[in-house]
């Protein structure tokens, strides 16, 4: 039986980049810096630098910087958001924990991402934003959305958080929309070593209510503008995130490398369809999901061969408990369809060749394939 290959490992980052992080760390504690501080603000400019924006504001996870973006845009009760169906809850928590109504747009069955077509064909006269995902680490069809919401005066927030150093046309993403919200989870391509997120922008106002909100309504210390929250980026964090900026583009390329090698040792897989991108666009994999017939039994093949996987999402958003459940089936048929299907594999920077060839030889196994 093969040596085990899981199917996410982060403990490689911290040997690859061990000096400089635990001396970023030393120095925010040497200078008391916990809360804010020189910390935060080197990685904030660092950010807004790598996504090509001038404003960047570090808050405590994705979550929070989509909930406060749709605040500082006033998105409120009576209010409608346009999203996908498919992508991890925090979206549309962060659209209902502002009051306001969640409308899911189906998904395109290739590229597991949005459709601009149902987006359009979605928007009414309660339609306060666009916000579509860069799901799994593939640009959406960002240039057709912002047409389309361009012609009924609609901003657009990206969601980011799974797309870190993504591409469209040259242009990162977060850096298109009003803003770009973005996840420091552990496991995400620019990962903490806990929470973290943050939103870029061109737009200074909306970075300044961010900031304000985020940090209990105040932007000097004992004066109180509005009734905020504590949703700030630790520096601790911001530490860490800084040193591993430096590495982003490497370890981007790297899961592009990998996912080459899926595409290779799965091309002639019948009952496998790999993932596909949109042209002009360069992904960054933060998953490699695959539709696979008899996906489960797959899974369970995987695992006897000590491989691990993945489900992102076994439920599409409108089937969720709390989005209204099982009568809503039907609704958007073609994410239904993707969530029995769907099964990710092995993708981190720092996973070997031969294992990624594996990891496609016992999948090709499972389907009776030759290697």
């Amino acid at each position: 039986m093969s040596d085990q290959i899981p199917f996410v490992d982060l403990y490689p980052q911290y040997e690859e980049l061990r000096s400089e992080i635990d001396a970023a760390l030393a120095t925010a504690v040497r200078t008391s810096s916990f809360i804010g501080g020189t910390p935060v603000s080197e990685f904030e400019s660092a950010l807004a630098q790598s996504v090509g924006v001038r404003h960047a504001c570090g808050v405590s996870s994705a979550t929070a910087a989509l909930w406060m973006t749709l605040k500082a845009l006033g998105v409120g009760p009576g209010d409608e958001v346009i999203t996908t169906p498919l992508t991890a809850f925090p979206t549309v928590e962060a659209v209902l924990l502002n009051g306001a109504r969640v409308v899911f747009a189906d998904i395109e069955p290739d590229t597991f991402q949005i459709s601009a077509a149902a987006i359009e064909a979605r928007i009414t006269s309660r339609t306060k934003a666009i916000l579509p995902v860069h799901l799994y680490g593939i640009p959406v069809n960002l240039p057709r959305i912002l047409e389309i919401a361009g012609k009924h005066g609609i901003p657009v927030v990206e969601d980011c958080a799974q797309a870190q150093g993504a591409e469209i046309n040259g242009r990162r993403v977060g850096s298109m929309g009003v803003a770009g919200c973005f996840s420091f989870f552990p496991s995400k391509n620019l990962g903490a070593w806990g929470d973290g997120g943050a939103v870029a922008s061109d737009n200074e106002e909306l970075v300044r209510f961010v900031r304000m909100f985020s940090n209990h309504g105040r932007l000097e210390k004992y004066t109180h503008e509005i009734c905020g929250a504590n949703e700030r980026l630790d520096a601790l964090h911001a530490a860490i995130l800084r040193v591993k900026l430096t590495k982003l583009d490497e370890w981007n390329a790297r899961r592009r490398q990998i996912a080459t090698i899926y595409e290779q040792e799965l091309a002639d897989v019948p009952e496998v369809v790999l993932p596909q991108t949109y042209p002009n666009t360069v992904p960054v994999w933060h998953l490699y999901v695959i539709r696979a017939k008899d996906r489960d039994n797959l899974a369970k093949h995987l695992k006897g061969r000590n491989i691990g996987t993945g489900l992102h999402y076994p439920l599409p958003m409108h089937l969720q408990p709390a989005m209204g459940g099982r009568e809503r089936e039907g609704e958007c048929p073609i994410a239904e369809t993707a969530c029995k299907e769907i099964l990710s594999l092995p993708m981190y920077p720092h996973l070997k060749a031969e294992q990624v060839v594996e990891v496609a030889r016992a999948i090709r196994e499972f389907y009776g394939r030759r290697p």
